[in-house]
């Protein structure tokens, strides 16, 4: 087993997971997963930059984690940062705080990258179960842009477009520097124009309807989960692996979109961070249900964390054989 650390910084979150993990037999033993909301993409899409409280919001977690990494004693770090850092038109400064805190940098992977990092993650331990028909549609919906990737053991075909939870609430549903609560029906239907124009995107080099399995990653699908099963508190054990029927999922992506802003944080499983912009989240695993005919989906907690630690551990090991 190879100790290592890998980091995901998104739109919306920072994410750390310490793991041990056995490169060839596909182990990998959790120490530490955490996730921190730090909304680093906070107005990039109108912008083009990071804004500076969104850096130090990012970099006060990149300290926090740097502890938790040293009491741990990872033997590598691998920080990945995707969609609002390759937006972001000042993100050498972005570079240049985390090298200094971490004494890594961050490697600013493309939509490409990130989705065979998060099909990795995801089915790697799903191989073998019989009641998963392949391939696999692996889906991650996050703050800037959601990653479709087709397979059965390894990638086939992916593609990111520019449509995530945030990006979609500062596009459609901010007004004079407030979040609509709830958004009218015309804002609700430029968010669906903007995620079938992305779908159409995607289908001209990702198969969607060739999947069998649709596999959904991320914090808007896993808090749908959540939901649907009316955990009295955010719960990954029985989040992971969950099934949630179309149904269910058309039924809570329509409540959240015609709830207030406190009928939402009332929902004993809801992060603080995601209260503003869950709706626009569920409404893109929605979109892409309806586009695929999909009577389900199966939860992941695992996705692109998991595939960084693995890809960490297999140069490690790799590594060590070449010495």
């Amino acid at each position: 087993m190879t100790r290592v650390a890998a980091i995901d910084c998104g739109t919306n979150s920072i994410r750390l997971l310490v793991a041990d993990v056995h490169p060839e037999t596909g182990e990998l033993v959790d120490l530490d997963r955490r996730m921190t909301i730090v909304r680093l993409g906070q107005g990039v899409d109108r912008t083009g930059r990071l804004a500076p409280e969104a850096l130090e919001r990012t970099f006060a977690a990149c300290r926090a984690y740097a502890e938790i990494i040293k009491e741990h004693g990872a033997e590598r770090l691998r920080f990945v940062a995707t969609s609002a850092s390759r937006d972001a038109s000042n993100r050498d400064d972005f570079v240049r705080g985390v090298l200094d805190i971490l004494g890594v940098e961050p490697e600013v992977i493309t939509g490409d990258q990130e989705a065979e990092f998060s099909f990795t993650g995801a089915t790697r331990e799903l191989t073998g179960r019989e009641d998963l028909a392949k391939p696999y549609l692996v889906v991650d919906i996050g703050g800037g842009s959601t990653e479709f990737v087709v397979g059965e053991e390894h990638v086939r075909a992916a593609r990111s477009v520019d449509v995530g939870c945030v990006r979609m609430t500062e596009r459609h549903l901010v007004r004079d520097g407030k979040v609509s609560d709830p958004p009218t029906a015309e804002q609700i239907a430029a968010i669906r124009a903007d995620i079938e124009a992305a779908l159409d995107h995607a289908e001209q080099t990702v198969p969607l309807r060739e999947a069998h399995t649709l596999v959904g990653l991320a914090g808007s699908v896993t808090t749908v989960s959540a939901i649907a099963q009316q955990l009295p508190e955010y719960d990954s054990a029985r989040i992971h692996h969950s099934r949630i029927s179309y149904d269910r999922v058309r039924e809570i992506t329509e409540w959240l979109l015609r709830s207030t802003h406190a009928e939402r944080a009332a929902i004993p499983s809801m992060h603080p961070g995601r209260v503003d912009v869950i709706g626009a989240g569920a409404l893109v695993l929605l979109a892409i249900m309806e586009r695929i005919g999909a009577d389900e989906v199966v939860v992941s907690e695992h996705d692109i964390l998991d595939g960084i630690a693995f890809k960490v551990a297999e140069e490690a090991e790799a590594g060590k054989g070449g010495r």
